[in-house]
């Protein structure tokens, strides 16, 4: 295990990374372990004090590794055990911790477990759901609309339907059955104990069934997940874990128990409004939505982002504010995929720097702790000709080379492509060049990091009357931030004796904001 004190989830600021895009250390056109290890000291400079890795277990990569064929091994393109063991050592000894991703939910259709339980007469069958009649669940809603219209799926040779929340080649877990939970259990204490600091627990609120209710969020849930904290508390105590619930905070809040169940839970409502806030101009969803927010155990934290793997999802907005999105982010059909958009941070905001800096600054303020994706950091593109969310997860961009610095192999053995043309292809947007310009968007994300107060992990949010709908204002402890979500110059009431970031300008009774411009200042000096 690391040395990390709980809590260190508080202060962290994680950074995403999709393993097989980040660097190929082995020329085979995949990423791999050893590539994400040797740029630790990257990492390291940028400020990252957390990695958050997408599944690197073994799969037959149909959803980008949340198709899991064997949960305690590791894919081979991504290396070995001991690849992983190296990983955990150098990010430990640069003070960086590891959480990776865990699918709870589900397996591959390619599992050992699946194979066997297609027979009705293996005790293995009772590992999954399955019917006979397709009306039972009928109350769960269907999440990726635009693949199925049904969460039930015939397979031949059992003669019967299975159950799945996502794709059909991801049948779910009985979770039901006593057998799996221990299963599971004993899979996440293997990788626990290899050395992770964490690991995020995918698709968590469906792993219960029960007719008459919407599947999802079931009290059986919580009851696992207790179990699960209590084992991870005894055996682990530094280590977290984080639940993946595209849910409501409101509907969240169980998720944290009294402090007994998960550590961290995405704040996925604010999200959208941070760009519904940019396309309106009206800042006022973004503060209605953190306050409504309620309050979670001590000890328990946030995560949120700006940009993920995944699309960015509007399930939680109205139909008039999804219209608005879709017009403004994705007016393209392939620009959106099942209730949201495909598109990477920067193309979506137009490649503004100001826009994009911003977003920024208020993300690494906001409650919670902040998740950065993987190549946001430079503004990297996106690429809407791939299928399903694979525009978002294409090669990190290290240098202006053919290959993007990525990899040595034959760019025809790729598992997804480089961007390289465009206004965001690696000729112009890579690591290389942003660090020898102390202009670029690396460096500034990196300033940002490196000023961001702990603060901004643990104190208490206190809106700020801007009079202004345009402008956020909000305190954390001693600190006020303000952000002008305009295109045109707003000035807003804000006392402060130190401004230390930001664009905008302060007499210590006023701040200038230019359009989208923003400021961390301090407004009263620090208790001793």
């Amino acid at each position: 295990m690391s040395s990390h004190d709980r809590p260190w989830h508080k202060t962290a600021v994680f950074y995403e990374v999709a393993v097989h895009s980040f660097l190929d250390s082995d020329a085979d056109g995949f990423g791999d372990i050893a590539g994400l290890t040797s740029k630790l000291d990257y990492l390291q400079w940028l400020g990252i004090t957390a990695i958050w890795m997408l599944p690197i277990l073994p799969s037959p990569m149909q959803d980008g590794g949340y198709d899991v064929s064997d949960f305690e091994g590791v894919r081979p393109d991504y290396g070995t055990l001991d690849d992983v063991l190296t990983l955990l050592d150098e990010a430990h000894s640069r003070g960086i911790a590891v959480v990776t991703d865990f699918v709870v939910n589900h397996t591959s259709d390619q599992h050992a477990w699946f194979l066997e339980a297609r027979d009705r007469a293996s005790p293995k069958h009772d590992w999954y759901v399955w019917t006979d009649d397709t009306s039972l669940y009928c109350d769960a809603r269907v999440i990726f609309v635009d693949t199925h219209d049904s969460n039930w799926s015939w397979d031949d040779v059992a003669g019967q339907y299975y159950w799945h929340r996502f794709f059909d080649h991801q049948p779910d877990l009985n979770y039901d059955n006593p057998l799996v939970r221990e299963a599971m259990t004993s899979a996440i204490r293997f990788w626990l104990d290899l050395g992770f600091d964490g690991l995020r627990l995918d698709a968590v609120p469906y792993l219960f069934e029960e007719e008459g209710t919407n599947c999802e969020n079931l009290p059986a849930t919580h009851e696992y997940l207790k179990s699960l904290r209590t084992m991870v508390d005894r055996e682990f105590p530094n280590a977290v874990i984080l639940a993946e619930a595209n849910q409501w905070p409101v509907d969240l809040l169980p998720y944290f128990g009294d402090g007994d169940e998960c550590h961290m839970a995405f704040h996925f409502p604010v999200m959208p409004r941070l760009f519904l806030a940019l396309a309106t101009g009206d800042a006022t969803p973004i503060i209605d939505t953190i306050e409504a927010t309620p309050e979670i155990p001590q000890g328990a934290q946030w995560a949120v982002f700006l940009r993920n793997h995944d699309e960015l999802t509007l399930e939680m907005v109205t139909d008039d504010e999804r219209a608005v999105l879709y017009e403004a982010y994705a007016p393209e059909p392939e620009m959106r995929k099942n209730i949201g958009i495909r598109r990477r941070l920067a193309p979506l905001l137009g490649g503004d720097r100001r826009k994009i800096e911003m977003l920024n600054a208020v993300l690494l303020s906001l409650p919670g702790t902040p998740v950065i994706y993987y190549g946001d950091e430079i503004g990297m593109g996106d690429d809407n000709t791939l299928p399903d969310r694979d525009g978002v997860r294409t090669p990190m961009q290290w240098d202006s080379g053919p290959t993007a610095g990525w990899s040595d192999a034959d760019p025809a053995s790729f598992y997804l492509p480089v961007i390289t043309d465009g206004p965001y292809g690696s000729a112009t947007v890579n690591v290389a060049a942003q660090k020898e310009d102390a202009t670029s968007l690396l460096h500034v994300m990196r300033s940002l990091i490196a000023h961001r107060p702990p603060e901004f992990g643990t104190a208490a949010l206190e809106r700020i009357d801007t009079g202004d709908h345009s402008v956020l204002g909000y305190t954390r402890g001693r600190f006020a931030i303000v952000a002008n979500f305009a295109q045109d110059r707003r000035s807003v009431p804000v006392e402060s004796i130190e401004q230390i970031a930001g664009p905008a300008s302060s007499d210590g009774k006023t701040v200038a904001l230019p359009p989208f411009g923003w400021a961390w200042l301090i407004t009263r000096p620090e208790e001793s």
